[in-house]
């Protein structure tokens, strides 16, 4: 019977990855617009700009639903499982947000997002062996390391991007709750090198996915 349970864990699991990475984002819930029209023309260069940050954003979305796929494949109570599901549910709205987005500045996702839904999975999967504590205090530490990024992002966001804007604070505020939540079920703060770590293999990512 736990066979069976571990194999149809993995099934879910390669049918969440294939979903996430080869099929369109499904929205649940309607695309902030801040008052801003979808089709707003933006100057060239402020379109290439919104559209290079929102591709780097659409990437986060991708790799936090890997992250939290990986942890709730290992974790140990359902009730973590569950947490972890949800808040993938909720990061899978965000991506679908950044997709739409991204058409609609003419733009297109990240090449590489395969490989960075594959390295977040892992990384994630080996959090959630650590235990669910620690698996919980890694979510709460990441929701921290994406409020700081999407705040960066808003302050490099064209002024006349109104629409892009209202997808990153309204994004911000559910990051915000989902490290909140995280905590508060008994996430354990983790190690001093393991944030900077975290600060750093973020920093390729999204430097990389701002260009290709």
């Amino acid at each position: 019977m736990e066979s069976g349970r571990s194999l149809d864990s993995v099934i879910a699991a390669v049918d969440r990855a294939l979903r996430a990475v080869f099929a369109p984002a499904s929205l649940s819930r309607a695309v902030p617009d801040g008052g801003g029209k979808a089709h707003d023309p933006l100057p060239e260069g402020d379109r290439r700009e919104s559209a290079a940050l929102m591709r780097v954003n659409h990437t986060g979305e991708l790799a936090a639903q890997a992250l939290y796929h990986g942890q709730a494949l290992v974790a140990r109570s359902a009730a973590t499982r569950e947490m972890l599901l949800e808040a993938a549910r909720s990061e899978s709205d965000h991506l679908a947000w950044c997709e739409q987005r991204l058409k609609e500045l003419a733009a297109r996702p990240s090449l590489l997002n395969p490989l960075w839904y594959a390295g977040s999975f892992a990384i994630g999967a080996l959090a959630g062996l650590m235990s669910d504590r620690v698996s919980l205090g890694f979510v709460a530490e990441t929701e921290r390391q994406v409020e700081g990024h999407l705040d960066r992002h808003l302050g490099r966001l064209p002024g006349a991007d109104e629409r892009s804007r209202a997808i990153l604070e309204s994004m911000k505020a559910e990051e915000v709750a989902h490290g909140a939540r995280a905590s508060a079920a008994g996430g354990a703060p983790l190690p001093p090198p393991i944030p900077a770590l975290m600060r750093r293999a973020a920093r390729v990512m999204t430097d990389t996915a701002y260009w290709i």
